[in-house]
C-alpha cells in the first residue's frame, strides 16, 4: 500500500510567525512563502486573537515545508529541537551564522549551534562532520570532537588541522 505523507514541522511562536517566515525565507536560497491563513472571529473567546491577524503562514525552505503558527506566549523554543544546516564550504557556513545571528543568544553558540532571534535552534555544521566522526574509537575522531568541543562556530580548517595532529 502506498501512502504519501508530508510531516511538515510547526514552529509555535507568539505573534512573529509572518515575520519569522519572512525572516528565514530571505536566509535560504529556493524558499518562500506559500500561504497565510488568519483567525476567524469564531472562537475568539479560545484563541484569544484579533480576528484577521495572522494564524499560520506556510512557507519552504529550499524546498522544505514549515509552518508558522502565532499560538500565543504560552510555549517557547529550547534546544531539544533544532534545525540542521548542513554546508559544504566554510563560507557558507560564515555566511548562515552571520544571517542568523544577530539578536540571537551569544551564550547558546557552541559547537555550531546558535540560537536565532526568534529563539530557534540551529546547528550550522559542515557535512564533512559526520565522516570525521563516524569511528569514535579513532585518534582522528577524537582530536576532532575535542577540537569541534572549543568551537563556537564551525571551522573546517580548524577541524582538519585536528583530525591532521597540526597545531
Amino acid at each position: 500500500m502506498a501512502v504519501s505523507t508530508t510531516i511538515t514541522p510547526c514552529l509555535w511562536f507568539d505573534t512573529q510567525a509572518e515575520d519569522a517566515a519572512k525572516f528565514y525565507t530571505s536566509v535560504f536560497p529556493n524558499s518562500r512563502i506559500v500561504q497565510t491563513t488568519r483567525y476567524p472571529a469564531v472562537g475568539e473567546e479560545i484563541h484569544h486573537k484579533k480576528p484577521g491577524s495572522v494564524m499560520t503562514v506556510e512557507f519552504e525552505l529550499d524546498g522544505q515545508p514549515f509552518t508558522a503558527l502565532n499560538g500565543g506566549p504560552d510555549f517557547t523554543f529550547n534546544e531539544a529541537i533544532s534545525l540542521q544546516i548542513e554546508c559544504d564550504t566554510q563560507q557558507e557556513i560564515d555566511a548562515y551564522w552571520a544571517k542568523l545571528t544577530p539578536g540571537g543568544d551569544p551564550k547558546a553558540q557552541i559547537c555550531g549551534w546558535l540560537k536565532d532571534k526568534y529563539g530557534v535552534s540551529w546547528q550550522v555544521t559542515p557535512r564533512a562532520l559526520r565522516e570525521l566522526l563516524k569511528d569514535h574509537e579513532s585518534p582522528e575522531a577524537k582530536r576532532a570532537m575535542q577540537a569541534m568541543l572549543e568551537m563556537k562556530k564551525i571551522d573546517i580548517a580548524g577541524l582538519e588541522r585536528a583530525v591532521a595532529a597540526v597545531r
